[in-house]
């Protein structure tokens, strides 16, 4: 069962600021934008509450000098009768002819700004029947202007609270690599600490007695082997200079294969697994070293992942090195992750993920094609086509 990997501090604080940074940032651009919003919009109310204005103003401004040129009468307080806007009319003197709000007004200005309205002088009535200026109060501009900044901050709340969720998965996204990638070190490791106790304590064990015997000898050759193998796998992986050389030596295949033969006999002895080998002379440019941890990763899978009593059969031919085995086989889903580092595709045995990892790392390294023939439960077999020049 796997545990769940918990944040470290380091990725708590790096989480932290990240996503501080993300809302903060966020916080800045959406009030900018918000403002630039109600301003905009703010001087279109105004623009158009103004227009509004101006126009009922222009039409009773009209209908006094049509009245006035016409020689009839006209009762102003008809104008009053209207619950949008409160008017004044005013004579020369700038005294209130009549009206229905009492606001100190300065006719000199076009526009009188209050807290909660705004008022527009006219005098383009030119004094007909006694008006020189009419004044004009808006009270709707305010209200507007309240829901719009009511309407605007639900927005920016909504909004805001949308970003920041996915601000915090993003962030969660972000981290989650780094959480896998950790989560296969510590599982790397686990099995890394696994597969080197199993070897050592064989070693302890055998070797408590001071006469030892052919078979405790055995189990001390097998467990060095494993611990060398180990050793040798992580050195690839992680310490070994891989810089590209000029000149690759060309080794004869079918006389190192025999030598790397000899370790494997103590291990398929122990679990009674029968070794074939048909090997032609094969030769190819290969770094001798890179040869042996491809080939022995092979083998060492093929044993350990082989029933009892099961067989690897080893073929050498046509620049083609073949391994068979009759094991547990792969699942076909399974098949193009087994080279990931860190996978593995079963639990039943031991292992830690890295071997078929180095064997691509390899044939990609040397331009060695390779393919994979598996059925669950029968066996799988190994082709790799070593190209000559």
């Amino acid at each position: 069962m796997e545990t769940e990997i918990n944040l470290t501090q380091s990725e708590k604080r790096t989480f932290i600021r990240f996503f501080g940074l993300y809302l903060g940032g966020s916080f800045i651009l959406m009030t900018i934008i918000a403002l630039l919003y109600y301003q905009n919009e703010k001087k279109l109310y105004f623009d158009l509450a103004k227009t509004k204005m101006q126009n009922v103003v222009s039409n009773i401004s009209s209908q006094i000098i049509s009245t006035h040129m016409n020689g009839n009468t006209l009762d102003l307080k008809q104008f009053l009768k209207t619950d949008i806007y409160k008017i004044s009319f005013f004579d020369k003197d700038k005294k209130k002819i009549v009206g229905n709000f009492d606001d100190k007004i300065d006719f000199n200005k076009e526009i009188i700004q209050h807290d909660q309205h705004f008022i527009l002088v006219n005098n383009s009535t030119y004094g007909h029947l006694g008006v020189h200026y009419i004044a004009i109060e808006e009270n709707l501009f305010f209200k507007t202007l309240k829901k719009l900044k009511v309407d605007i901050l639900v927005l920016f709340l909504v909004i805001y609270s949308i970003i920041s969720l996915m601000g915090f998965f993003l962030a969660k996204l972000f981290l989650k690599p780094i959480k896998d990638e950790r989560k296969k070190l510590n599982n790397f490791i686990k099995d890394t600490t696994h597969e080197l106790n199993t070897p050592i304590s064989a070693i302890l064990m055998s070797s408590e007695s001071n006469e030892l015997t052919k078979k405790q000898v055995q189990r001390i050759q097998l467990a060095a082997h494993r611990v060398s193998e180990i050793y040798k796998d992580l050195t690839y992986v992680f310490l070994e200079d891989q810089e590209e050389i000029k000149e690759l030596p060309i080794i004869l295949l079918n006389q190192t294969i025999p030598n790397q033969l000899k370790y494997f006999e103590v291990l398929s002895e122990k679990k009674k697994i029968e070794l074939s080998c048909e090997i032609e002379e094969v030769d190819f440019k290969i770094i001798e070293n890179d040869f042996i941890r491809l080939f022995n990763n092979i083998v060492s899978n093929a044993i350990k992942y082989n029933k009892a009593h099961g067989k690897v059969k080893i073929e050498l031919k046509n620049n083609t090195l073949i391994v068979t085995d009759t094991g547990i086989g792969i699942e076909e889903k399974k098949i193009k992750d087994i080279f990931n580092r860190y996978y593995r595709a079963t639990k039943e045995q031991g292992g830690f993920g890295i071997g078929l990892n180095i064997v691509q790392n390899i044939c990609l390294k040397y331009d060695i094609k390779y393919n994979i023939d598996s059925k669950l439960n029968e066996g799988t077999t190994f082709s790799f086509y070593f190209k000559t020049t």
